[in-house]
């Protein structure tokens, strides 16, 4: 007897994308809503083993009827550019700014997620003049803070080492290999999948390493822009406590609380979207009273 086959989740409709040269550094994935006019200009940072795609699809159009939006594949990720020089957060910062002064932005809001955290916080330590506020969401100032965590990342550190090599380049495939099985195991929809299948994999191992040695913690109390943070609870990646350390530490920030653990940005429910919209009021509305006296 035929059963019923399951019924495929369908893509979400994305914003329009395009590819965007940065000169000197190569080519990446961006995708752009004009927003009204005039609109404070979001540049959103997606996480550690994400694209764009999958970390703001739920918040693409819910975003873009109060800002500009920007999102951009990091090195490796996704789309994003290809490069054979070692993975630094420093340069998906400069990346970042890079895009901004391909689409002619002076000034913008980085908005970042997990990994994306860092590399939000990168930009105003780096290029402090282009930056209007930032939104760091489900992240933290370090990441191997505790003797399990340092294993971890030791482990990270020779597997991705391995797999930037031409000869174990295989290492970097059979990862991207195994994490699509997983996903189809877990019921992914299709194009989660085909998301994933895009990494250059020994990049993505070697952006663990770089996440590892991540510490703001000597500077993050000097960030002078207005600041938000969105903690998510039970977050089985970086702990809650990790992110309420990061904003005990911030000199001023507002909190939002969301549950959800750490795929609360993917969630169904919308409470991310709608923590995400107020953390980035909280950001954007003391920076436009600012503009206008």
């Amino acid at each position: 007897m035929a059963t019923e086959s399951a019924v495929e989740s369908p893509a979400p409709v994305l914003p329009p994308g395009r590819p965007l040269h940065l000169p000197g550094r190569g080519t990446t994935f961006v995708r752009e809503l004009a927003g009204p006019a005039d609109a404070p200009v979001l540049m959103l940072l997606h996480g550690w083993g994400s694209t764009a795609d999958l970390n703001w699809y739920r918040s693409y159009h819910s975003l873009a009827r109060r800002y500009r939006v920007i999102a951009l594949d990091h090195r490796g990720h996704g789309r994003g550019l290809r490069t054979d020089t070692r993975f630094r957060l420093e340069d998906c910062a400069d990346d970042a700014v890079a895009v901004a002064d391909a689409l002619g932005i002076e000034r913008f809001i980085p908005v970042g997620y997990s990994m994306g955290g860092p590399i939000a916080s990168l930009v105003w330590k780096r290029h402090p003049e282009r930056v209007d506020g930032l939104v760091l969401c489900a992240t933290s100032r370090r990441f191997n803070d505790t003797r399990f965590k340092r294993a971890a990342f030791s482990i990270l550190n020779g597997t991705s080492s391995l797999a930037a090599l031409s000869p174990f380049r295989s290492v970097g495939r059979l990862s991207g290999a195994a994490w699509s099985r997983r996903l189809e195991r877990r019921g992914d929809a299709a194009w989660t999948i085909e998301q994933v299948l895009r990494h250059d994999w020994a990049q993505v191992l070697a952006a663990g390493r770089a996440i590892g040695r991540f510490d703001s913690t000597p500077w993050i109390g000097d960030v002078d822009v207005p600041t938000s943070a969105i903690v998510t609870l039970d977050d089985e990646v970086v702990p809650t406590s990790d992110q309420m350390a990061m904003t005990d530490a911030l000199a001023e920030s507002t909190v939002h609380i969301v549950g959800g653990g750490h795929t609360a940005c993917s969630a169904t429910s919308g409470d991310f979207v709608a923590a995400l919209l107020a953390a980035c009021a909280s950001v954007t509305e003391p920076a436009v009273s600012a503009a206008c006296c």
